[in-house]
């Protein structure tokens, strides 16, 4: 269930954040025991590549391979109204790690 603050914080990101062809958008979600991750191109309406799991930092990894296997080096994260820290910052942050510009 989203709450009114996060409604709130998502729609004013979404609203400055835009993924291209050369730097898509890195969407995030989390649901209680999932993380979701995502890249778009918002010109195109795509998905570009996608990853899955419950491990934060798993997901990460994983989208990261994908996103440098696409031959993808920068993105816009878009963390959709959730605060940076705990899974979220985890999941950004092996992303960068992956080699990935954020």
């Amino acid at each position: 269930m989203l709450t009114k603050e996060r409604i709130i914080r998502k729609r004013r990101m979404r609203a400055k954040v835009l993924g291209t062809g050369t730097r898509p958008r890195l969407s995030v979600y989390r649901s209680n025991t999932q993380m979701y991750a995502q890249m778009i191109d918002d010109k195109k309406g795509v998905t570009l590549v996608q990853a899955k799991g419950e491990d934060a930092v798993n997901v990460g990894q994983e989208i990261a391979k994908k996103i440098v296997a696409k031959k993808i080096n920068e993105a816009v994260f878009d963390r959709s109204g959730y605060r940076y820290h705990g899974k979220v910052k985890a999941l950004c942050d092996a992303v960068r790690a992956g080699g990935v510009k954020i």
